[in-house]
């Protein structure tokens, strides 16, 4: 019966993304009621899910149709599949309390917002190479219809350069399938993993199916060089799609690539092919560097921390390359802390945008002053994504790190110190832009510049100021300096405009606070992924 759970998880939100678009031939704004009930439903099953993987015996699975594999298709969750699920279904459900006042708020756009949970939940459970590409397809195609949802040219252009270099890479990652077919005959990845070993690590199908997968993961991970998408697409995006998409997408892109080197391929095939690995650890170092040095040359908020995740990822696919247990542990760990982080940063920008219109660093001289539990929240964020303990970004850097210098210790020549100097570089520019959003926040001049533009940031980005009007106060400040007038009807506390929403406030301080406490979970991850690293290296 518990197997049951894996399905409902994945039809439940692609059938329910019809309800908006099919009811709302009828009935206005039905969407966020639907998508609301839906992801509250879908958080309850993967928190049954969770408790029956970490507190009931392990990892399960269920056989679609009854038909088993490696004929038929089955979707299996496990340590690892069970903690990305919980961050995909805590994203999107938080998600919906930053759009109900941010926008945008159609009935289209919860119709994809619940297609693209739809297609993550699939990504994370499917336990077939071809099923994996077609739930791909699903979160990728959604991704570009919600990037251009606010209908600006900046937008468009930016879902039209994802639709591209997206399908580059989901053609990439197919070719590659349709190699490891060839070599094997099966699909199913633990059959794959089995035939791999048969056919032999060194045939040139399998090197030839697993160099084009990763080059196609590279596409949707957003790795240096062919990472120009995503600048644009967290950038020009709504800023609640925004949120939904640097925490979820491509930490999604990330997992399969985890799940396909070490389920399928396993660390033999990794250990047999020393010139992939390379291959995979320099553009994974480049990666590092160059997307770091880029996060501290913007002056845009959004796009200063796009560029930080291509650094970001660089780190996790370095780790998978490495194929060491503390560093595979610390890519685990950070697959999800990232995603956690993300999450938090771009629903803060998203609030500072829609409250004060505030979107660049020349925006925020003194912005503490206006919004200091805001600002704080930012800051200690941001100290988090630096890797300053504690905090869950420290945590995932410092086991990559360690076992980087592990494998260079354990004869792997320089290329495990190597990462781990790239690491610290990259820990230094991160550092460096952080402390630059600080430093404007608490010791720059006094007042936002330009009067503040909340009303053209929210007529531009899709955001609806309307929505405060039934809100409470949730940041504090001055007296209003630099400001707009506070709307009519705004409720106000101590005298303050409000300007920053209740709910989607408290959905900021929940995660701010989760980034630390979970800094203090490092025995935790251990024992909760123990099993899924000690079956990979067994």
């Amino acid at each position: 019966m518990t197997g049951l759970l894996l399905p409902l998880l994945v039809v439940v939100p692609i059938v329910a993304a019809t309800l908006p678009i099919a009811l709302g031939l009828k009935y206005e704004n039905v969407g966020w009621p639907v998508a609301a009930v839906t992801t509250l439903g879908l958080t309850g099953l993967v928190a049954a899910v969770a408790t029956q993987v970490y507190a009931g015996g392990g990892g399960f699975n269920h056989e679609l149709g009854g038909f088993a594999p490696p004929v038929g298709i089955e979707l299996v969750a496990d340590e690892l599949s069970a903690a990305v699920l919980v961050l995909v279904a805590l994203v999107s459900l938080l998600t919906l309390v930053f759009s109900r006042v941010a926008g945008p708020r159609g009935n289209a756009f919860h119709s994809g917002y619940l297609l693209l949970t739809g297609g993550l939940m699939g990504v994370v459970l499917t336990g077939d190479l071809f099923n994996m590409f077609v739930f791909l397809e699903i979160v990728g195609l959604t991704t570009y219809a919600l990037i251009a949802a606010d209908r600006s040219g900046a937008s468009a252009y930016a879902s039209l350069k994802y639709l591209v270099l997206g399908t580059v890479g989901a053609s990439l990652y197919l070719v590659g399938v349709g190699y490891v077919f060839l070599a094997t005959g099966t699909l199913n990845m633990l059959d794959l993993q089995s035939s791999i070993a048969a056919v032999g690590y060194t045939d040139p199908l399998v090197q030839a199916g697993y160099a084009f997968i990763v080059a196609g993961f590279a596409l949707k991970i957003a790795l240096f060089p062919v990472h120009t998408w995503q600048p644009d697409a967290y950038q020009h995006a709504p800023d609640a799609v925004s949120t939904f998409v640097a925490a979820l997408v491509s930490t999604a892109g990330a997992y399969a690539l985890i799940r396909v080197t070490y389920t399928v391929f396993t660390v033999d095939f990794l250990a047999a092919n020393e010139a992939i690995t390379t291959g995979v650890l320099v553009v994974s170092g480049v990666s590092i560097l160059a997307g770091s040095a880029l996060a501290a040359m913007q002056s845009d908020l959004k796009r200063m921390f796009a560029y930080s995740s291509v650094a970001q990822f660089g780190m996790i696919a370095a780790a998978v390359a490495l194929a060491n247990e503390t560093a595979l542990l610390g890519a685990l760990i950070h697959l999800v802390g990232h995603g956690l982080l993300k999450f938090g940063l771009f629903l803060a920008v998203g609030l500072i945008a829609l409250g004060y219109g505030v979107q660049r660093l020349d925006q925020l001289p003194s912005f503490a002053r206006e919004a200091p539990y805001t600002a704080g929240a930012i800051a200690v964020l941001g100290l988090a994504l630096v890797g300053i303990p504690p905090s869950i970004g420290f945590l995932g850097k410092w086991y990559i790190a360690v076992g980087a210098v592990e494998v260079s210790a354990a004869g792997g020549g320089f290329a495990g110190i190597g990462i781990a100097m790239v690491i610290f570089i990259s820990t230094l520019f991160t550092l460096a832009y952080v402390a630059r959003i600080i430093e404007r926040f608490y010791f720059a001049g006094v007042g936002l510049p330009g009067g503040g533009h909340g009303d053209d940031h929210a007529e531009g980005h899709g955001s609806d100021h309307d929505a405060h009007d039934d809100a409470a106060v949730a940041d504090g400040g001055r007296d209003g300096v630099g400001l707009p007038e506070p709307l009519p009807g705004a409720p106000t506390a101590w005298g303050v405009p409000d300007r920053v929403p209740t709910a989607a406030f408290v959905v900021l301080l929940g995660t701010t606070l989760a980034a630390v406490a979970l800094g203090f979970a490092g025995f935790g991850f251990y024992d909760a992924f123990d099993p899924f690293i000690s079956e990979v290296f067994a």
